[in-house]
This record gives structure tokens, sequence and C-alpha cells, in this order.
């Protein structure tokens, strides 16, 4: 089992990181209240690999582009960095190979989080 089975980032306007998110990768999120948090999860699909997680808005919940860095899974690095710049956020890093593990890039999102993205291709 991988070590990870959820991940929230955190955001400072909700709806503008709900729309970036939306239009970056592509998928739709669900709102949800839970106790004082507001979360805008992203697309699971039980028993499947991967973490789940969701943007989270609260008082303890602070965006930085300097902590943990998330990396998504995507088809298409330089199909999303394209995506990145209209919606809000900025391109970091474009897309570079790390050898037989595949391709990354780094963008900033539309809150200031640093947040990578991982493919084969």
């Amino acid at each position: 089992m991988n070590p990870v089975n959820w991940f929230e980032i955190p955001v400072a306007d909700m709806a503008r990181a709900r729309r970036f998110y939306e239009s970056v990768f592509g998928v739709a999120l669900e709102l949800y209240e839970v106790g004082p948090l507001h979360m805008a999860w992203f697309p699971m699909e039980n028993n499947a690999p991967g973490a789940a997680g969701s943007l989270v808005q609260g008082e303890h919940h602070v965006p930085s582009g300097t902590g943990i860095i998330i990396y998504f899974s995507v088809e298409d690095i330089e199909g999303v960095l394209q995506r990145v710049a209209r919606s809000g956020g900025r391109v970091l890093n474009p897309k570079m190979s790390i050898g037989e593990y595949g391709f990354i890039g780094h963008l900033a999102d539309s809150e200031g989080n640093c947040i990578g993205l991982h493919s084969m291709k």
C-alpha cells in the first residue's frame, strides 16, 4: 500500500480555486461543508490506485508555495500547463524528463500553492 490516502490543498478563495482546478484539470469538484471547513472534493474512485483529496478553506489552512508538493498524474503535462495562466495560475517549471520515471512540471495555482504534474509520456 502507498502511504498517502488523502490530501488537502489549502485555499483562500474557494470559488476562485475551484474554477482554477476545474479548468486546468477538466474535472468537476463537489462542494462539502465538514464542520467549520469548506471543501471541494476531487473526483475519486473507490479501490483505485492513487490518493483522493480536496481543496480546503478554513482557519488553519493557509496556502503556501513553500510547503509540501502534491503531484497530479496527467496524460499531457504540456496541455495542462497551457491552461494554467488563463485560469489564474502560472507555470513554475515546464515539462522536464526525470529519466525512467517519466516527466514532471510545476505550477503555482490561483492561491499560490506549488503543484506538481507527473506523466510517463
